[in-house]
């Protein structure tokens, strides 16, 4: 593992990650935390929301966790409102939750498409409302929205999901341009395939990967550490000129 860089703005700094249990999530949750901020996170799988916080905590981190499915707005604004009551109003936000359930077009219904929706794209919207204020209070922030280069690369099998994400660059470059004249910074982090558990329980085959290693520019497979590393430079002060843009992390995939 390559020696990783450390951001000294980013110590003490109030950080809420939605979906931080598992996956990628985690993997930012263990970064923020070893950059010494004060991390808080959303996620509605309690048991594993509760191992990470325990873990980090043992060795000296400040996390929390809220329970929360993002779906439900109202509870979303609620447990962003706890943990800035613990740990000060939010300067850093990553809305990073999503699924990436795998549906064809024939099978959609109105119901369907209004879940997926709310899985991938509604709550995003409504955590930046909920965090917003704080950042303008303190005159900064940086928000980080996890979009994918599945609809980059025209992938099939799952449009509504590629729908959603692609809506994220939208809202993104519209906040980022609402968000600024208050110094808050909005990006989006575009992964590829990444390999955590569930992409590997679910998809990974040998065929699979073959064929994506093929069209990568890089031959190396993507661990989510990676885009952990992105989304801590994006949030630190070393990016303060960066906003309203994507910044891939697919190894050249597109």
């Amino acid at each position: 593992m390559p020696a990783f860089a450390t951001y000294p703005s980013l110590a003490g700094k109030s950080v809420v990650v939605t979906g931080g249990a598992s996956g990628i999530g985690a993997e930012m949750v263990r970064a923020f935390s070893a950059q010494g901020s004060r991390v808080g996170f959303l996620d509605f799988d309690e048991a594993r929301s509760e191992a990470l916080a325990q873990e980090l905590r043992a060795e000296g981190a400040t996390v929390s966790f809220e329970h929360c499915d993002l779906r439900d707005i109202e509870a979303t604004t609620a447990a962003i409102d706890s943990l800035a009551g613990r740990h000060g109003p939010a300067t850093v936000l990553v809305n990073n939750a999503a699924r990436d359930d795998r549906h064809g077009w024939e099978s959609v219904t109105p119901d369907y498409f209004d879940e997926r929706i709310a899985t991938n794209l509604k709550h995003m919207f409504f955590a930046i409302k909920a965090a917003a204020p704080g950042m303008i209070a303190a005159g900064r922030g940086a928000i980080v929205n996890m979009g994918s280069n599945s609809w980059w690369e025209a992938g099939g099998g799952m449009p509504v999901y590629t729908t959603a994400k692609a809506a994220v660059h939208g809202m993104t470059r519209s906040f980022a341009r609402d968000l600024g004249p208050h110094g808050i910074r909005v990006n989006t982090v575009v992964p590829g395939w990444i390999m955590t558990e569930r992409q590997k329980e679910l998809w990974v085959t040998e065929a699979a990967i073959e064929k994506h290693r093929d069209r990568q520019c890089l031959k190396e497979l993507i661990d989510p550490v990676y885009v952990a590393r992105m989304v801590l430079f994006l949030s630190s002060d070393d990016a303060a000129m960066c906003t309203a843009n994507n910044y891939m992390v697919e190894a050249g995939s597109i």
